[in-house]
């Protein structure tokens, strides 16, 4: 959950195919090949569908962080007042939705076509809003004007963590809109537009027929927005309005946008994120495991195994940076404080995103791609000989990682999180191509790797002598004197790293020593 930069392993995603109008700087994505073929389809479906899930949160955690540096990110209001309906009464049908001011009827556009606006910075967290309701009242609207042109202006900044409806509501709301609501409608201004929005338009290029897709343009501001409609029948939300004038000064140079928080040079003594392991096991007296990895998968086995969604939800940006602060100057952080479990899990996972170099390594990158070319009763031998090949400290980190989720998947039938749930998740953060991004193409192959170590962890992190094959070199101990000895592939154990420190009792979850 950072800014743009070289901690940041997001997919750069999207098309040479953009609509028209689209100012984006763009790349053609290589959809997925022949490799998809290798994997069982409803296997394949499953883990698609959270893939691409999971690439859009990273994208929108990573527009959250930008939006915070700039001073305008905010929690969107319950109950917003501004461009609210002043008749709006408590006995229209869908005024649970309506009251938010999502919607918006905004008179006409320079060619007399009815505006409906749609605002992303007024929809409360998802928890709070039913999003069947707000899907039935879209229509509800909409079929008041389809039959006649019509316009609708999507207002994207606001969308964040908290309010997203999930990719399968999206798919299914495009769905829902058929040929009456798509003929009439003239143009789809999307003004604001992030990477999110790219990932989207990948996710959702299959769906859409190249004459919609025509209809969609881009406006990185609103003064390209002005050139278009009657800009003064919009009511167009404050938030965006700050939004925009922040945008503003940054291009008239008055500011520069950072990209991403770089620790210090040299970095801090008691710094965590963004450090290699290598500084990190320098300052904290030889200790293989990182403090930020070994307190939070210490609080998150003893409090979260049992968390339903572990990994798959978000966290409030400000209270992962305050985390990230608070760490990288030593001071104590107790997640008990922060009263959500969600937050240590995030931390886990902005870690390794952090990481200067990818746990698993750029060099084991192309290896780990090459796993669906693999025949399926070799892939879990393919997975030990690339994990054997990583640097000593590398490996030792990587099997305290996967012994825990390998737990944490023993637990799936209460957190829903099994071994192939988790390696969504997890793909992303420990591997990464020396340049750019990893795309669409490369999910499948990533996640199966990681999903092969979690599910075989005890195949793979151990040999029947209990030594590491590298050169002979016994394997490094994961501090603690834990037994090694191999399981077979039919009953797989729990193996994971005992913590240096007895978990109990611990002075405050992820407090520094």
């Amino acid at each position: 959950m950072s800014g743009a930069g070289p901690g940041v392993r997001s997919a750069e995603l999207c098309s040479q195919e953009a609509p028209a109008g689209a100012s984006l700087g763009c790349q053609k994505v290589p959809t997925p090949g022949p490799a998809r073929a290798c994997l069982p389809s409803a296997h394949q479906e499953s883990m698609s569908q959270l893939d691409l899930e999971e690439l859009a949160n990273i994208e929108l955690q990573r527009d959250e962080v930008v939006a915070a540096s700039l001073n305008t990110g905010r929690r969107p209001s319950v109950a917003p007042t501004a461009g609210q309906d002043p008749a709006l009464s408590t006995s229209h049908p869908f005024y649970d939705v309506a009251r938010h001011g999502i919607l918006q009827v905004a008179g006409q556009d320079r060619f007399g076509r009815r505006v409906v606006t749609f605002s992303c910075c007024r929809m409360p967290p998802s928890h709070e809003l039913n999003h069947k309701r707000l899907l039935e009242y879209l229509k509800y609207t909409l079929d008041q004007h389809v039959e006649k042109d019509y316009v609708i202006v999507y207002f994207h900044y606001g969308l964040n963590s908290q309010n997203k409806p999930s990719l399968s509501w999206l798919q299914s709301t495009y769905k829902e809109f058929d040929r009456k609501y798509k003929k009439n409608l003239k143009a789809l201004y999307v003004v604001h537009p992030t990477n999110f929005i790219k990932v989207l338009w990948n996710i959702f290029k299959p769906l859409i027929s190249h004459k919609f897709g025509k209809k969609v343009t881009y406006f990185s501001d609103l003064r390209e927005l002005r050139e278009h409609l009657q800009y003064n029948q919009l009511l167009v939300p404050a938030e965006v309005l700050r939004y925009d004038e922040t945008l503003g000064s940054l291009h008239q140079g008055r500011r520069t946008l950072p990209a991403k928080t770089p620790p210090p040079r040299p970095p801090l003594p008691t710094q965590q994120f963004g450090v290699s392991l290598q500084y990190l096991k320098d300052k904290n007296q030889g200790d293989l495991i990182p403090p930020v990895l070994r307190f939070t998968v210490t609080y998150l086995r003893e409090k979260g195994l049992h968390t339903e969604g572990l990994f798959r939800r978000s966290a409030s940006v400000q209270t992962v940076r305050e985390v990230q602060r608070l760490y990288n100057q030593g001071k104590p952080v107790n997640f008990d404080d922060y009263g959500d479990i969600h937050v240590p899990a995030v931390i886990l996972k902005t870690f390794l995103r952090e990481l200067p170099q990818p746990l698993l390594t750029v060099k084991a990158y192309k290896q780990i791609l090459a796993i669906t070319s693999v025949e399926s009763s070799l892939r879990v031998a393919h997975c030990r000989q690339i994990v054997q090949s990583l640097p000593e400290h590398n490996y030792t980190v990587l099997s305290y990682l996967m012994g825990f989720l390998h737990t944490v998947s023993q637990e799936s039938i209460v957190n829903k999180m099994n071994s192939s749930n988790l390696a969504c998740v997890f793909g992303l953060n420990l591997i990464w191509p020396s340049q750019g991004a990893s795309s669409l193409s490369a999910l499948v192959p990533l996640n199966l790797f990681t999903e092969l170590l979690i599910e075989y962890h005890g195949n793979i992190f151990c040999t029947p002598n209990g030594a590491r094959e590298q050169g002979g070199r016994a394997r490094a101990s994961e501090q603690g004197g834990a037994s090694r000895a191999c399981v077979n592939t039919g009953h797989l154990s729990a193996l994971a790293a005992p913590p240096l420190r007895p978990p109990h009792p611990l002075p405050a979850a992820g407090r520094l020593l």
